[in-house]
């Protein structure tokens, strides 16, 4: 667990597949220099694809980095972490992962971050979490959630607790806004 820390985080969710070529790691970089120039500290699952990203990015800019990593998983973290944090369970992963943040932010991934993002928002729905930004980032993330209200049982309260970006900029300035009458909850 991330203890005795001062520090605004903002967790990084996203793919851990994607190239350095793709929209999605240049994304994610540009989102990392920018949060850490603002002053939050990353945190993210700490291995490759967008989470490699988001740490390069701020660790370009001087930022702190939390990587919440498994020690089931056999790959090595990515060397952008300042900080890692080892967990033994998945579930114990997640909420190192979300416990400790003033915000957070998706970029297009697979089924773990759909996971991720999943956890975070009914957290919020039920309100074991005070109200906090989560913003998706990229143009899928409309399309996926309109699927879910479509076919699940998903509120326009629910989707409330949503905020969208088409970028890292838009992402970033929702942060900002956002996250600063957050409470940590320690």
């Amino acid at each position: 667990m991330i203890h005795n820390t001062e520090d605004r985080i903002v967790t990084i969710f996203g793919g851990s597949k994607c190239r350095e070529d793709s929209v999605e790691y240049k994304e994610a970089r540009e989102l990392g220099r920018l949060l850490a120039e603002a002053g939050f500290t990353i945190c993210t699952g700490g291995y490759l694809g967008v989470m490699e990203a988001a740490s390069r990015g701020a660790r370009e800019k001087g930022g702190r980095v939390f990587g919440i990593v498994m020690n089931q998983f056999k790959s090595e973290p990515n060397r952008y972490l300042t900080d890692k944090v080892a967990t033994n369970h998945f579930y114990e992963r997640l909420q190192n992962l979300i416990t400790r943040s003033v915000g957070f932010v998706a970029l297009r991934g697979g089924m773990g971050t759909v996971t991720e993002i999943s956890l975070v928002w009914n957290k919020l729905q039920t309100r074991v979490l005070e109200r906090r930004p989560i913003v998706l980032v990229g143009d899928c993330w409309k399309q996926v959630v309109k699927s879910w209200k479509d076919c699940l049982v998903v509120s326009d309260d629910d989707i409330s607790l949503l905020s969208f970006a088409d970028n890292a900029r838009e992402a970033c300035d929702i942060i900002i806004k956002q996250a600063t009458s957050v409470r940590r909850e320690f």
